[in-house]
């Protein structure tokens, strides 16, 4: 068959599969969640020796040191995405819910109820933590999911899902629920754009590029996720010892994903004390710092900054810096060049923090912590499915009850309208 004709074939069968899980009950989803958190442990040297593979290819394809680090998978990271699906199990079934009801004067009794979005599709690039994540949810929350994940871990997303679809059939739920495209063939995300007879919604993860690609070729319902350009802004009332593991962390610890901050403005009243000493931090770890020209006469061996560098989500161990004069100014930049993914603040000045807070318009707005922590399992949602930078629907964090959408629910005693 053509690429065309098995896309069709897979979309098909997860229409009926969501027709299936739809009508499931918790206690058989939550099984089958269970039981493939079991089997990711339990295969785990298996999983470990196909990522190898992967890894060695990505590097013989050239890819950073950031996104090799995307794409490894480790025990501890395997446990993480067992632990997820424990989590995401534990976790009320959203589908059911009646969150509003209410009795017209005529004795009509109306009401909402909570129903999964259907079939979604999944486009995401060399993160095979993804594959459990997104099928982990969709299942909870009774949808389908077909998955297209980036060709670099091609094979560490096929062995997932096969794990998973042996979860499924053990648990008595249809393993068309969670299906993986067998081709890295770019046409293949093409066609997934025309099949809006079977997707419901398709949701990209990834770089900007990826996102753009799909937001303006799709006619399948895109829900947007995040191209971070996030800051973490120094105010002139920060505890500075905190300021540097804050910051630290928040571009070091995983550079290429989306919560990674991309942007340090510091206030120019301490800027002299804390940058050399961030730079230092900094540079003891092969992190490339590029700064404005007031950045560079207090830290002289780092490179100019230009306005591309100051609009990048580099994904990389590189980082923009910025010495605002105030706070005014810290928040222009951030408007002008954020995404609306995580903004940051270290200060120890309530009234800084909270008008920070109402100022800044992203999906998360931190006092004193991290970006990093934007994630779905970080919020107790146990897994996410992305971060939503839009405002329709969902925002920030996406776990269960943003994989739904409501039905108006009627019921009468033969009233008929006047």
């Amino acid at each position: 068959m053509s690429i065309r004709e098995n896309l069709i074939s897979q979309a098909g069968a997860a229409k009926q599969a969501a027709r299936k899980l739809a009508k499931a009950a918790s206690g058989d989803k939550n099984k089958a969640l269970n039981i493939i958190a079991d089997k990711l442990i339990d295969r785990q040297d298996e999983i470990l020796k196909v990522n190898q593979e992967d890894m060695e290819k990505g590097k013989e394809n050239g890819l950073s040191r950031a996104l090799l680090d995307r794409l490894k998978l480790t025990e501890s990271r395997i446990e993480g995405m067992a632990q997820g699906l424990r989590e995401v199990a534990a976790q009320e079934d959203p589908i059911g819910e009646v969150p509003h009801m209410w009795k017209r004067p005529n004795g009509l009794q109306i009401g909402k109820i909570r129903v999964p979005l259907g079939v979604i599709g999944i486009i995401y690039e060399a993160r095979p933590n993804v594959t459990v994540d997104v099928a982990g949810l969709c299942l909870k929350s009774g949808n389908s999911v077909i998955l297209r994940g980036g060709s670099n871990a091609f094979n560490s997303n096929q062995i997932l899902t096969n794990i998973i679809q042996d979860g499924l059939r053990e648990a008595g739920l249809p393993e068309e629920s969670v299906q993986l495209i067998g081709t890295t063939d770019r046409k293949a995300v093409d066609i997934l754009f025309t099949l809006n007879d079977y997707l419901d919604v398709l949701i990209p993860r990834g770089g900007a590029g990826l996102i753009q690609k799909v937001v303006n070729e799709s006619k399948v319902p895109v829900i947007e996720t995040g191209v971070g350009n996030c800051h973490v802004y120094v105010n002139k009332d920060a505890d500075l010892t905190k300021a540097k593991k804050i910051v630290f962390n928040a571009k070091y610890s995983r550079p290429a994903v989306c919560n990674a901050a991309e942007s340090l403005l510091v206030d120019a009243e301490i800027a002299e004390k804390f940058l050399p000493e961030m730079a230092g931090i900094f540079k003891e770890k092969d992190v490339e710092l590029r700064g404005c020209e007031k950045t560079r006469k207090i830290v002289p061996q780092i490179k100019e900054a230009d306005e591309e560098d100051y609009a990048a989500e580099y994904l990389d161990y590189i980082m923009s810096v910025k010495v605002v004069e105030n706070y005014d100014e810290a928040v222009e930049h951030i408007y002008n060049y954020g995404t609306k993914h995580s903004e940051a603040i270290v200060t120890e000045n309530y009234t800084t923090a909270r008008k920070f807070l109402d100022d800044i318009d992203a999906a998360a707005v931190y006092v004193n912590a991290s970006t990093r922590f934007t994630d779905g399992g970080q919020f107790g949602l146990g897994a996410e499915t992305g971060i939503s930078t839009q405002k329709l629907h969902a925002r920030g964090p996406m776990g269960l009850k943003e994989l739904t959408t409501t039905k108006y629910i009627i019921m009468g005693d033969g009233q008929i309208r006047e």
